[in-house]
């Protein structure tokens, strides 16, 4: 049970409430900050002083002041207006960890709603209640308004949600699950829509299978490297230290490790070989900074889990109007992300291409084919993984910088975090299919240097490989080859090597 205090939710709950269906419940400490605060904006409510999105108008309308009896259709109005979505829906892993973030910021204590909201959510959840959510329409200015909407619409009864293997509308799919829908009270509407957790949730999961390339990286890179016949002395640890990034210690390490008690490498042991290419010689640096842009990635994301972005916010005495539902610290480091998994994917496909080149693979078959010509062998994986590697490198143009005004220019700034979180998920997917291609190439190229075996290590992670794709024999197409690795690698399958 992840219990939600609004201080202490961790990505790894995230995780495994979005994909494992981790039950989740309110913590009795965060259901009396809730209270503290709903009591404030009920006695303003009550009040004749305008308070934003309690009794005026939102965005460019907040000067227009509603009547005591309309403030619950305000709220009802609010997420019905919001509600633009467009676009092929988010999953419902990211659902669930949208919907997730979002109860934690509500039980963090500052946003002045019933606890009962918060809870509504959690039953959403434990219920795997999943509102269908349009992925496009957010610009990350006073948060996702859009996704978080449509979230919302399914807590009024309305939208549409996935349950029980279905599609119903939002008041169905309640009923049926034994949950009456939420009638909205003032500033309740608001206080769902104002935050970056559409953004955030994409990002986090993003993170998670990021990590998993990070690792999936260094073992695809040290089969390569063993099927070249090239050597670890780059790894040495005298050389990582009077550089000492962390990600590159932690590179060079799994390097040095997985290669080490190589049959192959004894072979070759007093070879002329100086330098190897780049793309092996200097996959520390290059994984490694990929790495320490994941950990910075993950510090940001973690102060964002338990932060209060809504607005305006409830302190003890005082409603104060600002900005914390921007999503710049979020749509910065996505972009980051893309660039980094950019370069991931980048030097895997050199690797592929040393792999496969005639020119660059001397001792191997042209292509790794068994009878080069008749054969074309690996020539089209190399040209898949270009094709992945080319798509990156336009998606990893930043969307963080591209603002347009909106809301009549009362919005006049805004982050394009969505887009940049949405452009990363591509950018993930890309990478994982040229690092199974990377795994399924190098494993052919072991195949060929027989019956000289690699590390106990590398072996280990071969025969995982076999266990869902047959060798190469001869010419066959290798789409579903490269989609069961790329499958294995997003569960972590191959990881576990070097645990």
């Amino acid at each position: 049970m992840v219990s939600l205090d609004g201080e202490s939710l961790s990505l790894e709950q995230v995780s495994a409430v979005a994909l494992k269906s981790e039950p989740v419940s309110l913590a009795a400490s965060s259901l009396e900050k809730m209270r503290r605060s709903r009591a404030l904006v009920e006695r303003l409510a009550e009040g004749e002083e305008p308070v934003y999105g309690v009794n005026t108008g939102v965005g460019r309308l907040a000067d227009v002041r509603i009547a005591k009896e309309d403030l619950e259709q305000l709220q009802r109005n609010i997420v019905r207006s919001h509600a633009c979505g467009v676009g092929d829906p988010l999953s419902r892993e990211e659902v669930r960890a949208m919907m997730l973030i979002r109860a934690n910021v509500l039980a963090k204590g500052f946003s002045g709603i019933r606890p009962v909201v918060a809870e509504r959510l959690c039953e959403l959840l434990n219920h795997d209640i999943i509102p269908v959510v349009p992925s496009r329409g957010s610009v990350g200015a006073s948060g996702d308004l859009a996704p978080l909407a449509h979230m919302a619409l399914v807590l009024i009864g309305e939208g549409e949600a996935e349950f029980e293997g279905a599609r119903w509308q939002g008041g169905e799919a309640l009923r049926r699950a034994g949950i009456d829908p939420l009638t909205l009270a003032s500033k309740e509407g608001v206080s769902l829509l104002n935050g970056t957790q559409a953004m955030l949730s994409v990002g986090s999961l993003q993170l998670h299978a990021a990590e998993i390339l990070a690792d999936a990286a260094d073992l695809a890179c040290a089969m390569t490297i063993d099927a070249l016949r090239g050597t670890p002395r780059a790894f040495d640890p005298r050389l990582q230290q009077v550089r000492a990034h962390p990600g590159q210690l932690r590179s060079a390490a799994n390097l040095t490790r997985l290669l080490d008690g190589s049959e192959i490498r004894a072979s070759h042991i007093s070879c002329r070989r100086v330098q190897d290419a780049y793309s092996l010689r200097c996959a520390p640096q290059v994984h490694g900074a990929v790495r320490d842009t994941l950990s910075e990635a993950r510090r940001i994301f973690a102060i964002e889990l338990n932060s209060a972005t809504d607005n305006p916010l409830v302190f003890v005495d005082e409603i104060l109007s600002g900005g914390n539902f921007h999503g710049q610290p979020l749509a910065l480091v996505l972009d980051y992300m893309a660039i980094a998994m950019t370069a991931l994917a980048g030097i895997s496909e050199r690797r592929i291409d040393r792999l496969v080149n005639p020119e660059r693979n001397e001792g191997l078959p042209p292509f790794l084919a068994a009878h080069a010509g008749l054969e074309s062998g690996f020539m089209m994986a190399q040209v898949t993984a270009a094709a992945l590697a080319a798509e990156n490198r336009t998606l990893a143009a930043p969307a963080s910088p591209g603002s347009i005004t909106t809301s009549g220019d009362k919005e006049d700034f805004v982050s394009m975090g969505m887009t940049a979180a949405l452009k990363l998920k591509q950018v993930v997917t890309n990478t994982r299919t040229v690092l199974a291609i990377e795994m399924m190439t190098a494993a052919r190229a072991l195949d060929c240097l027989a019956p000289l075996r690699s590390s106990p290590m590398i072996e280990k992670l071969r025969m995982r490989l076999r266990e869902i794709t047959p060798p190469y024999e001869t010419d066959r197409p290798l789409s579903a080859d490269i989609e069961r690795i790329a499958l294995c690698i997003s569960h972590g399958g191959p990881s576990d090597i070097l645990a």
